[in-house]
């Protein structure tokens, strides 16, 4: 039984599901949920904020601010109140309200950022936002996940051994693009390894990441309208590009299985059974990685509503989610 003093010293690491009963295909879906801050970005956010305490940049007193869609926010907020700093959240609309109000209850601020950049959409003016209070005052640490190398080396340190030691014989790895965190960290860790492993990112369809049209976006987490800063192609074997309405149909198909998993974690899963489609799953060892849980996700991706007004009647229809859900 782990007992333990920190919210921070807790994250399940060796928890996968088998979806080859749901989806047909041979993937084994790591889960990164299971910890106190519901997410992959406990990982990243503890790495930044050691690193930060170790160069002397964090000190007792200070707040830290960062841009964050919702997760990485959550994060910080447990790791703030856990080690007694402040934190601000700068975030947008898109930004699930129950990962805003996880953070107030936390004991953090979170300011929405209501008008987008003219040419780097909301992303661009939150980063704005940090960069400009910062520069007026000092009382603000900011770690800045979109470039800080702790962000991919978390990935590097944790998330791809711990993939290694359960899969010896790894195939082909299907990472989400967001910052490019653990997509980087991942595809830096396998490129260095005894065999190859076939990189696969999976990027939002409407994100200029892999050089992508620009498109709306209402899914918070993977995606991004600002080219990813901590991007290095060169180890990125392949992109696969998903559209919003199939990562609904995928996560409604999760949760017709039981399995309640956030809108990242549906992303992730919709591209790499659509790659596994057209090659020959069943010679090869492959997982996914699902970043997320899905409560934060009621209010939207699970809420008919929501769905309704923001992708129209038709996702609604006997061909969209309730096929998802009778599949």
């Amino acid at each position: 039984m782990p007992v333990i003093s920190l919210p921070l010293d807790f994250n399940e690491e060796d928890l996968y599901v088998d979806l080859r009963a749901t989806f047909g295909h041979p993937l084994y879906l790591k889960c990164e949920g299971f910890n106190f801050a519901g997410s992959i970005k406990l990982k990243a956010a503890t790495e930044m904020v050691a690193a930060a305490e170790r160069d002397g940049v964090l000190t007792p007193g200070a707040t830290l601010v960062e841009s964050s869609s919702g997760n990485l926010g959550v994060a910080l907020s447990i790791i703030a109140a856990s080690k007694g700093y402040g934190f601000l959240c700068v975030t947008d609309a898109r930004c699930n309200l129950s990962a805003r109000r996880t953070m107030e209850a936390l004991g953090s601020q979170v300011h929405v950022i209501t008008e987008p950049d003219a040419g780097q959409g909301f992303l661009g003016a939150r980063i704005d936002y940090v960069r400009n209070l910062t520069a007026s005052d000092d009382r603000y640490v900011w770690l800045d996940q979109f470039t800080s190398p702790d962000n991919w080396k978390a990935h590097y340190r944790s998330t791809a051994p711990a993939i290694a030691r359960q899969f010896p014989r790894l195939d082909v790895l299907f990472v989400g693009a967001g910052t490019t965190g653990t997509l980087m960290g991942c595809a830096r860790y396998f490129r260095t390894w005894h065999r190859p492993v076939h990189v696969v990112a999976v990027d939002s369809v409407g994100s200029v990441s892999f050089e992508g049209a620009p498109g709306r976006r209402m899914i918070p987490g993977l995606g991004t309208s600002v080219p990813p800063h901590l991007l290095d192609t060169s180890y990125v074997d392949e992109v696969v590009r998903v559209e919003e309405t199939d990562t609904i149909r995928t996560c409604h198909r999760l949760a017709g299985r039981g399995f309640l998993f956030g809108g990242s974690t549906g992303t992730v899963v919709s591209g790499a059974t659509a790659w596994l489609s057209r090659h020959h799953p069943h010679r090869l060892t492959a997982v996914a990685i699902a970043p997320d849980l899905g409560e934060r996700y009621l209010d939207t991706v699970y809420r008919n509503t929501w769905l309704r007004d923001a992708y129209g009647e038709d996702l609604l229809a006997t061909d969209g989610l309730a096929a998802a859900r009778s599949a």
